[in-house]
């Protein structure tokens, strides 16, 4: 099949049930998850969507042994209004991470080496995005989000996207808006960028990245 359809339910906990399901579809890396708060209790209820990345620290810099180009590994926020936010797991440490907090667009992500994940919500939806200190050596980028008061015997959807795949800029400009930006050229960045657009034009050419590659 194209598209698989998974559904998880909750059991039902002070009076509300959720209900994840997660739509994979074939030759995609985004996911979409839809949240759906059920309210089977007698009282109204107004719950938060939580959505979080979590992973262990790995530094950016570095020898030139173990990062020779500085790319970068952490959190990332992405909003319309200060674009692409980087956030150093030193300064979450030492409670001086610089991001914008309140939104209503773009990504929370976690980037490492020529892969990343990411959560992304629809264009509108109000969000507090946060970042912390999970243990030691632990660290999470989340995002919260109020959903509309649930009247007893009734439901809410929430629809968002969770990303889990290489830094392909083609495919990543597709899936969300600044979403490509988790594609960190470290210190080439000057040289690289126009560099991967030139092996991209030859290989839409020879059809072969190895070809390619020799041909630049």
């Amino acid at each position: 099949a194209n598209e698989l359809v998974v559904r998880f339910e909750s059991p039902v906990q002070g009076g509300v049930k959720l209900v994840k399901t997660y739509t994979l579809r074939r030759s995609a890396y985004d996911v979409q998850v839809t949240h759906e708060i059920v309210n089977a209790g007698s009282a109204p209820v107004s719950p938060q969507l939580y959505l979080q990345l979590v992973r262990g620290a790995t530094h950016s810099g570095g020898n030139f042994l173990t990062n020779p180009t500085g790319t970068f590994t952490g959190p990332a926020v992405y909003t319309d209004a200060k674009k692409f936010q980087k956030i150093e797991f030193t300064d979450i440490e030492k409670s001086k991470a610089d991001f914008q907090k309140d939104s209503t667009n773009g990504y929370i992500a976690m980037v490492q080496h020529y892969f990343a994940s990411a959560w992304i919500l629809p264009d509108g939806v109000k969000r507090e995005n946060f970042v912390r200190k999970v243990d030691a050596n632990l660290y999470s980028v989340g995002t919260l989000s109020p959903v509309a008061p649930v009247a007893p015997g009734a439901s809410q959807k929430v629809e968002s996207r969770l990303f889990m795949g290489p830094q392909e800029e083609k495919m990543l400009e597709r899936v969300a808006p600044g979403l490509d930006l988790v594609k960190d050229y470290g210190i080439f960045t000057i040289i690289a960028k126009p560099l991967y657009w030139l092996l991209d034009k030859i290989h839409n050419v020879l059809g072969n990245w190895g070809w390619s590659i020799m041909a630049l």
